[in-house]
């Protein structure tokens, strides 16, 4: 699997470099440059698409990863902690912060 992602992300590079010398050279000539500025525009994307293909996945989706590694947390205990914490710190006369 990694192999093969290498290598699309290879193939990726390679035609993002081709379509970005062909924009480069649209923009040259003037007449042309509203073809070349979105041809740069998708060589910029497939380079970027190329270069996620080669990360691992807790690079490419760290917030997914991190929920994952994370045990679940009961919501309801926690409001219930901080109802309670709150309501001896009114008590106590401390400002809270």
């Amino acid at each position: 699997m990694r192999l093969l992602r290498g290598l699309l992300a290879t193939v990726l590079w390679i035609l993002a470099t081709v379509i970005g010398l062909l924009a480069v050279i649209l923009c040259v000539t003037i007449i042309l440059l509203p073809l070349g500025i979105p041809l740069l525009l998708l060589s910029r994307k497939l380079f970027g698409a190329g270069g996620r293909l080669m990360l691992p996945r807790s690079v490419r989706h760290p917030l997914q990863e991190a929920d994952k590694a994370m045990p679940d947390l009961d919501a309801d205990k926690a409001k219930k902690k901080t109802r309670k914490f709150l309501k001896r710190r009114r008590k106590s006369g401390s400002p809270v912060g």
